[in-house]
């Protein structure tokens, strides 16, 4: 008779920066046992109080659980960790944030050691760990297996959104997400600067702001469905040509504010740049590919 698997099974947690302690007071919440290690072992003692198992050594930590989730630093400090510490039979979770090239040479070094990998982009930030309504969730990519028999435990912090057996899709997705973000934050920041000094309050922009990014979100599909059948030209409601006539008084408007461009000129000077390629029917889905050019 196969016994029933257990839905709280007990894993190791290296890590217990900011991120780290949120997870791992989440499966502690949940029932899970769990063992943790941190360099420097102040940051666990909270965590002894709740119920976990501190771990003197990494080696020990890791020996104890067959589930070892890693959230450190940055790549380098996964390596030094568990320089030396035998991996073999273990599913090496890895939810330190890096690049796409870093997780897949972190796979194929914990497959040379006997374990199975998986790479995860955290799309979250710690408040909102543990919280479903958060909306926040995990990206995972690497060794399906491993993904398809722990998804119940990687699901308790966060949702989870798996994206592939190459193990460097996770770490892209989450970078591709970032830069999206970090491109709206941009704009944002110019916005408010165009009105920093006339008698317009930030909170009445706001509202404006929200809505108006809100509503343009929805254009990623269309730039997706374009990328994928290559038709730049077909609906185009605003065409390329129209886009940089409009641009320049995107400039010209910060430069009689007193704002500084470098937030708004590098783009519109790859549309003037994809223009001058002869798009000028197109809208400005080429950029894309110009970005690739070099």
């Amino acid at each position: 008779m196969s016994e029933t698997p257990s839905p709280t099974p007990p894993l190791t947690l290296l890590g217990l920066g900011a991120m780290g302690t949120a997870l791992a007071r989440t499966w502690l919440a949940a029932g899970h046992p769990l063992t943790v290690w941190n360099r420097t072992p102040h940051r666990a003692a909270p965590l002894a109080a709740e119920g976990a198992v501190v771990a003197e050594t990494a080696r020990d930590a890791v020996a104890a659980n067959g589930l070892v989730v890693v959230c450190l630093l940055d790549d380098a400090s996964v390596g030094e960790t568990l320089e030396g510490v035998d991996l073999a039979g273990r599913d090496l979770v890895d939810l330190t944030t890096g690049t796409p090239g870093e997780a897949r040479a972190r796979a194929v070094w914990a497959r040379a050691r006997g374990a199975r990998f998986l790479d995860g982009g955290i799309m979250a930030v710690p408040p909102m760990i543990g919280v479903p309504e958060s909306g926040g969730y995990v990206l995972y990519s690497g060794s399906r297996a491993l993904f398809d028999a722990h998804a119940p435990t990687l699901a308790r912090p966060a949702g989870t959104r798996y994206v592939g057996e190459d193990p460097g899709f996770a770490a892209l997705h989450d970078v591709a997400l970032l830069s999206a973000m970090n491109g709206m934050f941009a704009g944002m920041a110019h916005a408010f600067a165009l009105i920093r000094r006339e008698e317009i309050a930030p909170a009445e922009l706001a509202p404006l702001l929200v809505e108006w990014v809100t509503a343009m979100a929805g254009s990623a599909y269309t730039t997706a469905e374009r990328l994928d059948s290559g038709d730049l030209t077909s609906g185009v409601v605003s065409n390329l040509a129209m886009q940089v006539t409009g641009g320049g008084t995107l400039l010209r408007t910060a430069d009689e504010q007193g704002v500084d461009r470098a937030l708004m000129a590098p783009y519109l000077d790859l549309m003037r740049r994809l223009l001058a390629q002869g798009g000028r029917e197109e809208d400005t889905t080429g950029v894309v590919d110009l970005l690739l050019s070099r």
